[in-house]
């Protein structure tokens, strides 16, 4: 009974062999026809697999935490390019108003060049909140600095009259004197204010017009440009102020007018 038992034992220990034995080879065999076992292999490889689409995940999140394409930089709203005044070519950087012109910007250049025509802009419109304030914007459209005359030459008179000799001057600040010209840079303005009426009594009412000459001392009466007033104008000794920064400085003085040009 007992060498039984033991021969029992011992074929079903040769069958677990063989059973371990066949799966090995199972595993290791599959490609050939065989079919695949939810065995130990296939765990092996889902854990590769699983191992290897984490590292993917995580070097994706890198990269987009990196910024790492131009459309994701443009949604978080990176770097702008602008198009370069000068060269007409496209520079990165910030968006900027302004900057460098590639051009002489020096004081000293403009009190020698003075102004053309060609690279100026000229609006009129009034101050808001004043019913008899205009200012007067000069910009610098060119490359380089320029010098224009300490203030506008200004006429106020009526737009179909043949004859302008009856315009009416403002008055300007006197006791000028000092630099030769006034300096505007390039992409900046020079500003001038006039107050049609500053006693805010009855004047004139033919008036629809202000002429306006941006360099008195260069420029020729062909460069003068006019400007429609708006209805209801009145004019009563206008004052005119020097060319200024800024529409505070410009208003005060206006204030100080008080010579005829």
């Amino acid at each position: 009974m007992r060498t039984i038992r033991n021969r029992k034992r011992t074929a079903a220990l040769g069958t677990a062999v063989t059973a371990v034995l066949a799966l090995a080879l199972t595993a290791c065999g599959g490609d050939d026809g065989g079919t695949k076992s939810a065995g130990p292999a296939d765990n092996s490889a889902s854990a590769e697999a699983t191992v290897a689409a984490k590292d993917t995940a995580e070097a994706t999140d890198k990269d987009d935490a990196q910024g790492g394409t131009a459309s994701d930089g443009a949604k978080t709203g990176g770097s702008t390019k602008t198009v370069s005044s000068s060269s007409g070519k496209s520079t990165g950087g910030a968006a900027k108003t302004g900057g460098a012109t590639g051009g002489n910007t020096s004081d000293d250049y403009a009190y020698k060049h003075p102004c053309k025509s060609s690279d100026l802009s000229v609006r009129v419109y009034a101050r808001e909140g004043s019913a008899t304030l205009h200012v007067i914007e000069v910009n610098n459209t060119g490359k380089n600095s320029c010098g224009l005359s300490y203030y506008p030459r200004v006429g106020l008179g009526a737009s179909k009259a043949t004859d302008h000799s009856g315009d009416i001057t403002p008055l300007v600040p006197g006791g000028l004197g000092g630099a030769p010209a006034y300096p505007v840079k390039p992409k900046t303005a020079a500003i001038a204010v006039i107050d049609l009426n500053p006693g805010g009594g009855n004047g004139v009412t033919w008036v629809n017009e202000l002429n306006v000459l941006a360099d008195g001392d260069h420029m020729p009466n062909a460069d003068q440009l006019n400007f429609p007033l708006g209805p209801d104008v009145k004019v009563g000794t206008p004052k005119l102020g020097l060319y200024e920064s800024s529409i505070a400085d410009a208003v005060a003085s206006m204030k100080q007018a008080n010579t005829k040009p």
